[in-house]
């Protein structure tokens, strides 16, 4: 698999700068999950912000953007998702976001100092969030064979995060080629995968370290019906994490199985700052840590009698004991038969100095 050496390493999400080693840029995903109201959108983002995510993100189609108002058998949902039994656009019509809200939920977002960006599922909803400066765009999971969407988007010289939920690597690499052939390497790509709810068995978050042998910054799209998954891909390195969210566990929308309420997203949030602090460094200095932590549970060595300048060291004349506030029990071997500088008193740390 190809590593792109030359794509972004430092990407600007709007006033976000995301890099290897920035915290997670957390996203609330809100899809279908206004029910069809834009007050609740509004509550939402007032709730997100809230929470402490980083950024809104919604979706940009209307209905008869992104399907065919027809019943006939090639547009009846008939697999195991939990859609089944109704047709795409009888779907769609109940999770779009209308074109005509966009510009009022870009404007609200700024005014309470979140980050507003969204995924364009055709041409015209590109145009349509160019006209209202979105920071850069989202490739949502089913559209990255779509090659003529891709382009159009590159084109724009914005940052793109590319979903990779029904993507094999030669779709991934297609993908990724059509923005370089328009110079633009700000991509990041995104682990997920395209199963509504997501069970256990079928997340497989270490595919995130086989993503990020393809780019830089990789991130995490998750629809599991819990928490659990964002917070361990952090561990493993996503530097993204895309939640669906809800304003309340009363929210009726086709999201609602894999979408988390206000509470648990602002749980999820907390963990996972939890969860970067724990991460530390890839090489932390362990000896640092010991001498301003852990001095109680170390040893050092302890003169067992008193001695004066001149007197040398045997094996009698010091000891290894708790706390660890002196020489470190290491160098036992090496001092027995050297001479002290000075006069030390009983079980008091040998020192550095004393030699």
């Amino acid at each position: 698999m190809k590593f792109y050496k030359n794509i972004n390493t430092n990407i600007k999400l709007d006033r976000f700068i995301l890099t290897k080693n920035s915290k997670t840029f957390i996203v609330a995903e809100l899809s279908g999950n206004h029910e069809g109201k834009i007050s609740k959108v509004f509550k939402a983002i007032d709730l997100i912000k809230k929470s402490g995510a980083d950024a809104i993100k919604i979706q940009s189609y209307e209905p008869h953007t992104i399907t065919i108002n027809e019943k006939n058998k090639y547009f009846y949902i008939n697999d195991n998702s939990i859609w089944k039994g109704k047709y795409l656009y009888e779907l769609y019509q109940k999770s779009y976001t209308p074109f005509s809200w966009h510009k009022r939920i870009f404007q609200y977002a700024k005014r309470k100092k979140l980050i507003c960006f969204s995924a364009p599922f055709d041409k015209s909803s590109v145009d349509l969030l160019e006209s209202i400066n979105c920071p850069f765009y989202k490739i949502a999971s089913p559209e990255i064979t779509d090659l003529n969407l891709i382009d159009y988007v590159s084109k724009k010289k914005k940052p793109i995060i590319i979903s990779t939920g029904i993507a094999e690597d030669h779709d991934i690499l297609l993908a990724i080629k059509q923005c370089l052939k328009n110079n633009n390497k700000k991509i990041i790509l995104l682990n997920c995968i395209s199963s509504y709810p997501t069970k256990d068995k079928e997340v497989n978050i270490n595919n995130i370290k086989h993503l990020k042998k393809i780019v830089p910054i990789v991130g995490f799209s998750d629809h599991t019906q819990d928490e659990l998954a964002s917070i361990v891909a952090v561990s493993v390195g996503a530097k993204i994490i895309e939640k669906h969210f809800m304003i309340s566990e009363k929210t009726v929308s086709p999201d609602k199985e894999f979408s988390l309420s206000y509470h648990k997203f602002k749980k999820m949030i907390e963990n996972i700052r939890r969860v970067e602090v724990q991460n530390g460094k890839e090489n932390p200095n362990k000896k640092e840590i010991i001498k301003n932590k852990l001095k109680t549970i170390t040893r050092s060595l302890f003169y067992m009698e008193d001695l004066k300048k001149g007197s040398k060291i045997n094996k009698k004349n010091i000891k290894s004991f708790r706390p660890g506030v002196g020489l470190s029990p290491q160098n036992y071997f090496s001092l027995i038969g050297k001479k002290i500088k000075r006069n030390v008193k009983k079980h008091t740390p040998v020192q550095k100095k004393d030699f």
